[in-house]
């Protein structure tokens, strides 16, 4: 299992966990609609919050720590390299020409909410040995403040009003509270494999309040962890023989999981949120919408419903917001097409065969529709195996509906193979000149043929079913 990836390989696949590692720091960061003054963004960060010590005990903050264990596959030479990465809160006050704090402040049409900001925090440490090691981790403080001036430009993409005056209507202070933790790693050996554990801890003094804890807490914590002269073991699917110690390690408030790309056990993400071994981003998902279990689509679309003034609300509220509303603006019907009607299994690999019922389950067993995938499964037909998206030209013999012979010899597109209890087997297709033809595919209402009536279009392939 062991092996090194080339300079190019392993740079794209720390990229590919750092973009995933990305969604995971801001996931929760801002919900829609993307204001301020919105209840829901009143009370945030619910994913990876190491509040400080006490904190959760008193109800002020959450848990101080997050620990992980997993399993490594190690040469004599292996190194680990751990990343820590959070996000620090930046408290953002807009005071009036009096100085006082306002929770806003207008110029004309443009303004200034007093808001809780965030600043990316990381941590590298290593490449180090695999041994019982602690790290400190530690974020000073900071304090800055500008004049919000009637004309010209706020740093962090907020544009001031310009009008005829020279006047200062306000200004804009930011602090950041000391973030002091420590990140213990411990090594033990299990069936052969080293067992390693790694825990973060906030380590900061006792928390006076909840905007006191959640300032001086570490926000979407996450470890990407990266090995050379070794090999990081799946927990989700370990090998036979690594079976046992993977049921063996414990987890408090994360999960390990394979990074990068699929057949690489170089990095390892351990995140707040249940992934699955090598996650990515979608393709089609060009804008970070940080809206936990949202749909791009949807997000997108509702963007676009917002009037003027909420927009202008967003975009005072955060400048990743005012990035939201822009590119949501901004996008193409070609871009807006594909967010829409795209489903996918990840870990789906090969087509595989249309499955029969397994052993020992009866057709109407609820079990027994584990074992069927419709939107997957295929069929062999003449030395090609047709499923989901391959190209045929219809044949009918049947004569079971009159209807058929008008299709003969035209051609369709296969959206869904299916077997019935008595072993038959169905193709769902839909005909490729049909004009309402994606209609019925949108609304479920496909032609079935059997296998002997039709003829793939796409050539010939191996029959390599993945079962």
């Amino acid at each position: 299992m062991i092996a090194a990836e080339s300079g190019n390989a392993a740079e794209s696949a720390r990229a590919r966990a750092r973009a995933v590692a990305d969604a995971v720091l801001y996931e929760g960061y801002l919900l829609y609609p993307y204001r301020a003054s919105s209840r829901k963004n009143q009370s945030r960060w619910q994913f990876g919050v190491l509040g400080p010590p006490g904190a959760a005990t008193y109800g002020l903050g959450e848990d101080p720590e997050l620990s992980a264990q997993f399993l490594v596959e190690a040469g004599p030479e292996a190194t680990l390299t751990l990343v820590v990465r959070f996000l620090q809160l930046q408290r953002r006050t807009i005071t009036d020409p009096a100085g006082r704090p306002v929770a806003e402040l207008r110029v004309g049409e443009q303004s200034w909410l007093s808001w809780d900001e965030a600043v990316e925090r990381e941590r590298g440490l290593g490449p180090f040995e695999l041994c019982t090691s602690t790290f400190d981790i530690h974020v000073d403080s900071g304090r800055a403040s500008e004049k919000i001036p009637a004309g010209g430009t706020i740093p962090g993409g907020v544009e001031s009003i310009h009008d005829d005056t020279r006047a200062t209507p306000g200004q804009i202070m930011r602090e950041r509270q000391t973030l002091t933790g420590r990140l213990d790693l411990t090594v033990d050996d299990v069936d052969g494999l080293r067992r390693l554990t790694v825990t973060v801890r906030n380590t900061g003094e006792a928390a006076a309040d909840k905007d006191d804890a959640i300032a001086r807490s570490f926000i979407g914590a996450h470890i990407i962890a990266e090995i050379t002269g070794g090999a990081f073991v799946s927990l989700l699917e370990p090998p036979p023989t690594a079976t046992t110690a993977a049921a063996s390690c414990e987890q408090h408030r994360c999960f390990p999981v394979l990074a990068g790309p699929t057949g690489s056990h170089a990095l390892l993400l351990i995140s707040p949120i249940i992934l699955y071994d090598h996650p990515e981003i979608a393709e089609q998902s060009e804008v970070p919408l940080f809206d936990s279990t949202e749909i791009d689509e949807i997000l997108t679309l509702r963007v676009m419903t917002l009037t003027d003034d909420e927009k202008r609300q967003a975009r005072a509220t955060d400048p990743r917001a005012a990035q939201i509303i822009d590119r949501c603006e901004a996008m193409t019907p070609e871009q807006m097409r594909q967010l829409h009607g795209v489903l996918r299994d990840p870990a789906a690999g090969d087509p595989r065969t249309v499955p029969a019922v397994p052993d020992g389950l009866d057709w109407w067993d609820p079990l027994a529709d584990n074992a069927v995938a419709p939107d997957s499964d295929a069929v062999p037909i003449a030395g090609v195996l047709v499923r989901k998206g391959s190209r045929v030209r219809l044949h009918p013999a049947r004569r079971a509906d009159a209807q058929d012979l008008f299709y003969t010899d035209r051609t369709a597109r296969v959206i869904t193979v299916h077997e019935d209890v008595d072993g038959g087997v169905h193709v769902g297709v839909v005909v490729e000149d049909d004009p309402a033809a994606d209609l019925h595919e949108w609304y479920g209402r496909y032609l079935y043929f059997a296998p002997e009536e039709i003829e793939p279009l796409d050539g010939a392939h191996p029959e390599n079913p993945h079962t």
